[in-house]
């Protein structure tokens, strides 16, 4: 298998987390993310320290880093020294965030509230069909 470069492995690695598949993610101050990554391509496991992507996607955010790790145990445990670090620093913002993940304008269709009581979206219902059905 070819050796991937540091940019490969950021975009990858950004790719991972903007398709949601960030095992933890935290936010940072100053719109700083940190996030622990499973490589399902080559086993590896990753704590990434990113930016907000403002360029959607066009270029690594600048001051991206990471740091790879042989096992998923490995990784967790640094995940969580660094959270503590940034957490005794008064840089935690909030523990498990979702925020600027993925594009959610070109990203395919509206996820659902989990616990909606409708499966239906009132937008789209014709009022007129749906007095018919009663």
């Amino acid at each position: 298998m070819q050796e991937r470069s540091e940019e490969q492995i950021l975009s990858r690695l950004l790719e991972l987390e903007n398709d949601g598949q960030a095992e933890r993610r935290a936010k940072l101050t100053d719109e700083r993310f940190l996030s622990l990554l499973h490589d399902p391509d080559n086993g590896r496991s990753y704590v990434l320290r990113h930016r907000a992507d403002d360029t959607e996607g066009a270029e690594i955010p600048e001051g991206s880093e990471f740091y790879e790790y042989p096992t998923a145990d490995e990784a967790q445990r640094a995940f969580e020294q660094l959270l503590n670090e940034s957490r005794s620093a008064g840089e935690l913002v909030e523990e498990d965030s979702t925020d600027d993940v993925g594009d959610f304008e070109t990203s395919g269709a509206e996820v659902r509230d989990l616990y909606a009581d409708s499966d239906e979206d009132e937008l789209t219902q014709d009022p007129v069909i749906s007095e018919e059905d009663e």
